[in-house]
């Protein structure tokens, strides 16, 4: 949607999408695909902007301010007569529509909220929760975690209990859990000091609810150490008590701890809060795992690519509550342990990669070249619109004017995955309305979007180039309407995501990247490293050929990762290996780009030597199963394998991609050509070449 200004002076908002032309006669006149015209104030060029932002913007955000400005803040002025009711009767007389966004939906589901909703009378009601339940009434959208991570608004991960010792003999428990996460703030606040980051990290201390006596006795332990309410490095929040709690959401609030109870694990946001101290008292307690979130916030909404501060840390003796909070959670809550590097690899290194940003793919034109010539090879596709379309419908693309979508269908007795995977589906079809489905359109060219990495503006150009009906783009495969495009869109949202995924992945035609377009800077195994482990785990052993100190064979990793490790530590080739960890400037990386020209960081599993001196870098993917079947799901796994092949031969290492193979529990690896069977010859026990 876009604001224009008609010559009474009146304002217009127009659906963007519906716009054929503009033209200055020397007024300008908007054209709609409808046919109606429209005289306006703005000058051509000006147009020009409008339209290109309005594809970023939907309405909502358009009039949010005016709603924000001209209704509801007035209408909460106590000065003002006018109650919240009279004021939303104005806007609709000013032809204002109303999206509602309800914040913990689980805690504000009431009476009093629902009138006032039912009263707006919203086109869109979103409900959001981290614990909400599905109403078959609604449309069910869930974000995934790795998606909100990746996009570096919380930690990557969870740790637990780190550094806490096995079998310790402890005099007093809670004095022991506060030592470690004091030294843990001190270790963080003095990272973020470093990178000149003003942050002053925050340590919660949450109690059970009738526990007056603990709170007096974290309290004397507190003081005894130097932190008190008095020198305002602790704070407390309480139902009945609160000291210290002014901007203590600040990132450089002074408190650097807060005692709380249960009260504040919802609707409470403070992204400083780094470490968690769940205590436990002589009594059962059911704890609300929502606390968690408190401590995974990062205060500003990115990641710092610096082991320290991309995680958060908890630390308890609650047996009960850890274990509800690592099913929650999954791979990212598990048992953590500092390891250090021995002295005799700390002076090695290598030459790493990591991206310019100055580029960032190809022009719209380019781009839309690569994807249309994979779809034309990928589909046999002609110039013959008609025949595209036929051929496109066979392989399960979808056309018309409608939307369809699928729901249950069935008695449902309880709403659980069991009743409902059994239950009869039924396709639903609704015409389209470009206004309406506008938010539904953009969503799905979004999810396509952030699956390739691309920009939105520049995948709706795409997509509009190859599939959209107008005189400004030429050599397109099918002409459809807008309303034809946009159930188009919305109906093969999932092939259109997978075959533009597969399009970008295609091994790129650069053989290699320019100096200009990466940075090079020496790597050097980290000294400090936190890994992941089983602690329950039978027949726990040390690797002593890993370069850190103490490294178990109990690390979270895939079967082929476990399998090489072990193979390295058995072997009497392999001097040494080591880890390497991921999404990190502090870790071994090389750059390759995709068939549209995105950059992308590589970091391959293992640098290793063996006892010749030969330095190896190795990637571990799955293998085949016993049925011959690939375990392998990285799309990705050509560029990989090419780029990783043309970085060592530049700088004279060996390498490998290694898999694990069912038919014989064995690793295999490959460096010459890539193929994903690993039947061909190209794949070769490893203990023929390493």
């Amino acid at each position: 949607m876009i604001s224009v200004t008609r010559f009474n002076d009146s304002t217009l908002i127009i659906n963007a999408d519906l716009i054929q032309t503009v033209e200055e006669t020397p007024d300008t006149v908007i054209t709609l695909t409808t046919g109606t015209k429209f005289i306006v104030k703005e000058k051509r060029n000006d147009m020009h902007i409008i339209l290109n932002h309005s594809s970023m913007v939907p309405i909502y955000e358009q009039l949010m301010e005016q709603i924000k400005s001209e209704i509801i803040n007035t209408a909460l002025k106590e000065a003002e007569r006018k109650n919240l009711f009279e004021r939303i009767d104005e806007a609709y007389n000013r032809g204002y529509n109303f999206i509602v966004i309800v914040d913990e939906e689980h805690l504000n589901k009431t009476v009093k909220a629902e009138a006032i909703i039912d009263y707006l009378k919203p086109n869109y009601i979103v409900r959001v929760s981290a614990t909400t339940k599905k109403n078959k009434e609604a449309e069910f959208i869930q974000i995934d975690e790795l998606d909100v991570i990746n996009e570096g608004l919380i930690t990557r991960a969870l740790y637990i209990n780190e550094n806490v010792s096995n079998n310790t003999k402890l005099e007093n428990e809670h004095e022991y859990l506060l030592d470690l996460a004091l030294e843990k703030q001190k270790e963080i606040r003095k990272e973020y000091k470093n990178n000149n980051i003003s942050v002053n990290p925050l340590i919660i201390i949450q109690v059970p609810s009738k526990s007056d006596e603990l709170i007096e006795q974290i309290e004397s332990l507190l003081d005894n150490k130097g932190y008190s309410y008095k020198n305002k490095t602790v704070a407390i929040w309480l139902a009945d008590r609160k000291e210290n709690i002014e901007n203590i959401s600040e990132n450089d609030a002074e408190p650097i701890i807060l005692i709380m109870k249960q009260a504040i694990s919802t609707g409470w946001d403070c992204p400083r809060a780094k470490i968690l101290v769940k205590l436990r008292d002589n009594m059962s307690e059911d704890f609300e795992t929502q606390t968690i979130g408190r401590i995974r916030r990062m205060p500003q909404a990115h990641h710092y690519d610096n082991i320290l501060l991309d995680n958060c840390y908890l630390y308890t003796f609650d047996e009960k509550y850890e274990e509800t909070i690592k099913q929650e959670l999954g791979n990212n809550a598990l048992d953590v342990k500092m390891v250090f590097l021995k002295d005799e690899y700390k002076k090695f290194t290598l030459i790493k990669q990591v991206k310019n940003n100055d580029f960032d793919g190809f022009d719209d034109r380019e781009t839309f070249r690569i994807i249309q010539n994979y779809f034309i090879k990928k589909y046999n596709l002609t110039s013959n619109k008609t025949d595209n379309k036929t051929i496109l419908e066979a392989e399960g693309y979808i056309f018309g004017d409608t939307i369809e979508n699928t729901v249950v269908q069935d008695k449902i007795i309880k709403i659980d995955s069991d009743e409902l995977s059994n239950a009869n589906t039924i396709k639903v079809k609704s015409t389209v309305n470009t206004s309406k489905n506008g938010i539904d359109l953009r969503h799905s060219i979004g999810i396509i979007s952030s699956k390739i990495g691309m920009k939105y503006d520049k995948t709706r150009v795409v997509l509009e180039r190859m599939f959209l009906k107008r005189k400004l783009f030429t050599k397109k495969f099918i002409n459809l309407s807008l309303v034809e495009f946009y159930a188009f869109i919305i109906n093969n949202e999932d092939k259109l995501k997978y075959d533009f995924l597969e399009a970008v992945s295609q091994e790129s035609r650069q053989v290699a990247l320019k100096a200009e377009s990466i940075k090079e800077s020496p790597f050097k195994i980290p000294e400090m490293d936190i890994i992941k482990y089983d602690p329950d785990m039978k027949d726990t052993i040390i690797y002593e050929k890993n370069v850190y100190k103490d490294y178990p064979n109990s690390t979270k990793k895939s079967r082929s990762e476990r399998m090489f490790e072990r193979y390295c530590n058995d072997s009497d080739k392999v001097k040494w290996f080591y880890k390497n960890g991921e999404h990190s400037m502090d870790y071994f990386s090389i750059i390759y780009v995709d068939a549209v020209g995105k950059k992308w960081a590589f970091y391959p599993d293992y640098i290793l030597q063996d006892y010749e001196g030969n330095t190896w870098i190795i990637e571990t993917k799955g293998g085949e199963n016993a049925e011959g079947e690939s375990k392998n799901i990285d799309i990705k796994v050509e560029n990989k394998f090419a780029v990783l092949k043309r970085y060592a031969e530049k700088y004279n290492l060996k390498w490998g991609f290694v898999r694990d193979y069912d038919k014989n529990d064995s690793l295999y690896l490959c460096n010459t050509e890539y193929t994903d069977d690993m039947d061909n010859e190209n794949w070769v026990n490893i203990e023929k070449i390493l």
